[in-house]
């Protein structure tokens, strides 16, 4: 009898973070429909539990939950070493603009509005968990840049030999930036090469990615150049 070679691929786990039964319902269905494994919290200290014991690959996170919100459970995950890099995409009712860019402030990596599409969920997903996958021609191994070394091997980045902690968005976002070293990157691209998305979206969602980078870069983040009207563009020479 032939033995089987077939290799499995490990299933994706996401962590669906919200206190309405019923629309944890829906997004698990059609999660679990889409090939995903899911695991639920109501409320968000319950979701920092298993975030950290369970480590999902990506966690869906609504804004409105009782004991810690989202935002703030947000912005305890983002500055844990242990869930930083762990994708969080945030799920509310709220639209407002300036509920948007303070969820990516505090480290969101994107951001859906009830009621949502839950073929644009699935897919924002799948974009999200597909990030770390670059060309091998499209990102060097390793790039160094006076004080910056962004190892894609290692999915590390240090400034003046300190490591830096990024979450995978602004990793991808720094990594895209510095191969492309001294080339002009507009939003759109930008959009698309990092997040993967091929139609017109927010573009100040790149912009709020930018600052927050570049607060973490500290006196580095001046090979993060603003190129006024036209984009962004990691510095060529040594500054």
């Amino acid at each position: 009898m032939c033995q089987d070679l077939s290799i499995k691929t490990r299933v994706k786990t996401i962590l669906v973070v919200d206190d309405e039964p019923d629309a944890v319902e829906l997004v698990e269905f059609n999660l679990r429909a889409a090939g995903y494994s899911v695991i639920t919290a109501e409320d968000g200290a319950e979701a920092i539990a298993k975030a950290r014991k369970a480590l999902p690959d990506l966690i869906l996170l609504d804004v409105m939950l009782p004991e810690i919100d989202g935002m703030a459970g947000c912005k305890i995950l983002k500055n844990d070493p242990a869930t930083s890099s762990i994708p969080i995409i945030m799920l509310t009712a709220k639209a407002a603009e300036i509920d948007r860019v303070l969820g990516l402030e505090l480290g969101a990596d994107d951001y859906v509005t009830k009621p949502f599409s839950p073929r644009e969920l699935i897919l924002r997903i799948k974009n999200l968990l597909n990030r770390r996958v670059s060309p091998a021609n499209e990102m060097p191994v390793k790039i160094v840049a006076g004080p910056i070394t962004v190892d894609s091997e290692r999915h590390e980045v240090l400034v003046n030999e300190e490591k830096v902690v990024l979450t995978a968005t602004e990793f991808k976002l720094l990594s895209t930036l510095a191969s492309r070293r001294g080339r002009v990157q507009d939003r759109e691209q930008l959009l698309r090469d990092v997040w993967g998305y091929e139609s017109y979206i927010d573009t100040r969602t790149v912009d709020t990615h930018m600052r927050r980078l570049r607060d973490k870069l500290g006196a580095a983040a001046g090979y993060l150049e603003t190129v006024r009207g036209m984009g962004y563009r990691f510095c060529e020479g040594d500054l």
